[in-house]
């Protein structure tokens, strides 16, 4: 960082005095006999500490004028240090000024060795709160990505408005939240809406797939380790809950948690703690929960398979989403809504679809809900050769199987994805039962699902 120091003091042997002492300690030195200019000067020179006379009209030794100026600056830049020039009788009005926020106060005559400590002190100072300031406009960022804007939770029906009126109620407390519903319902929206409408909605909402997250790694991908914790620990680690303190984690698919991992994430949420891999000192955090599942909670806790104290946990309130088939005329809401994303993303303009294929989506029962709803509408957009989508470029309920005809015109990451979809709406939704019948594990079929944007 180039030290660049501004003094303003109205004595001409002051000014000449200080230049020739800090030249040498500093990269640039600038002096003013008046402040009159002091505002553009600092923003011309990106100035980083400014020695400010107490007075400066012959006369009047009252200090308000350098308190107005010394607010001034902190006005226009907050990181700017500032150390107040006075004399000897003047004590009293610089301690003044350091309440007002000055960094500190010289005494004239001054003793060189303890100004050139002082100003040191203060660069330090300086680059200290301009890399604050840098490290907050990073995380505000990463916040932004983490949190995009660009999510819309589309519905006019009853059953959606209903689930908006209690979002909007629940949002405002720290209430830990159960999401249930079928898969592709939009549990994960819903946790951005609450999120939304929270008094954390300017910090982090964090999403983990816990359907996606290894047994052997739980641990370490939730709560973070330390170095050497196991053998391929080569640095410390942060985990979600860490991450997310002060924010929100949404933990999606918690039915999927085996009933040891369950034992570690009530004692976590009982404890509001966590304790890293390789390290016996818990650390404390501050979260709001929300947890989303497609399975039948009570249904696995009469079965043995889900802890009864840990649902008490995490469902203070509740919230069922409906699946699409019983939201009315959402179907179609939604199907112009993708319609026009998918226009613009595969620069396909003026697309339309017609009656006829409006009434064959309404008519369907749509078992992966909206997930499914998007797919086919995606797919008709890529596969469309004229602006009228037709019932025809709605291929609904089909096998995994691809037409031989097409095999030619896809990559083999096209064919993937394409048989993943394919697949899911066979299945009507259940990953166990699209896993299975493609041949691949759970995991990898989430990763595949979270690498194509499904």
């Amino acid at each position: 960082m180039n030290n660049k120091i501004l003094i303003v003091d109205d004595k001409k042997s002051v000014l000449t005095a200080l230049e020739m002492l800090l030249q040498t300690e500093f990269d640039e030195i600038l002096t003013l006999n008046s402040p009159k200019t002091l505002i553009s000067t600092i923003e011309e020179n990106k100035v980083d500490v400014v020695l400010l006379d107490m007075n400066f009209k012959s006369g009047i030794n009252n200090g308000n004028e350098g308190i107005f100026w010394l607010n001034e600056i902190l006005k226009f830049d907050p990181s700017i240090v500032v150390i107040m020039i006075t004399a000897f009788g003047d004590v009293e009005l610089a301690v003044k000024a350091v309440k007002e926020g000055a960094f500190n106060f010289i005494l004239k005559p001054w003793d060189n060795q303890k100004l050139l400590s002082t100003l040191h002190s203060a660069i330090k100072l300086r680059k200290s709160k301009v890399e604050n300031s840098a490290l907050k406009k990073v995380s505000q960022n990463l916040k932004q990505e983490i949190n995009p804007n660009n999510y819309r939770l589309i519905g006019k029906s009853k059953a959606i408005l209903d689930i908006m009126e209690i979002v909007k109620k629940v949002a405002v407390t720290d209430a830990n939240i159960l999401i249930t519903g079928e898969n592709g319902t939009g549990k994960e929206l819903i946790a951005r809406e609450i999120h939304k409408y929270s008094k954390r909605q300017n910090e982090i909402l964090l999403t983990v797939d816990m359907g996606a997250v290894s047994e052997t790694l739980f641990e370490s991908e939730l709560f973070g380790h330390k170095k050497g914790a196991y053998t391929d620990a080569k640095e410390e680690r942060i985990g979600k809950f860490e991450t997310a303190n002060n924010g929100t984690i949404f933990l999606d698919e918690i039915g999927n948690l085996s009933l040891p991992l369950q034992a570690k994430m009530l004692s976590v949420l009982q404890n509001r703690t966590i304790t890293k891999l390789g390290d016996n000192h818990p650390i404390p955090i501050n979260i709001r929960l929300i947890s989303a599942t497609n399975k039948d909670i009570d249904a696995m806790i009469a079965e043995g398979t889900f802890r009864e104290d840990l649902l008490y946990r995490i469902n203070t309130i509740s919230i069922e989403l409906p699946p699409l088939r019983e939201r009315e005329n959402d179907v179609l809401l939604l199907a112009e809504f993708f319609l026009d994303k998918y226009a613009k993303k595969y620069d396909k303009k003026g697309l339309k679809i017609t009656d006829k294929a409006k009434s064959k989506l309404l008519k369907h029962n749509w078992p992966g809900n909206v997930r499914e709803l998007q797919h086919s509408v995606e797919k008709a957009v890529i596969l469309s050769d004229n602006s009228n989508l037709n019932e025809e470029c709605f291929s609904l309920n089909q096998n995994t199987a691809i037409p031989n005809n097409r095999i030619g015109d896809l990559t083999i990451e096209e064919m993937e994805k394409e048989m993943i979809i394919n697949c899911i709406e066979t299945e009507k939704g259940n990953m166990s039962s699209v896993s299975k019948k493609l041949g691949i594990t759970r995991q990898t079929l989430y990763n595949k699902l979270k690498k194509y944007d499904l």
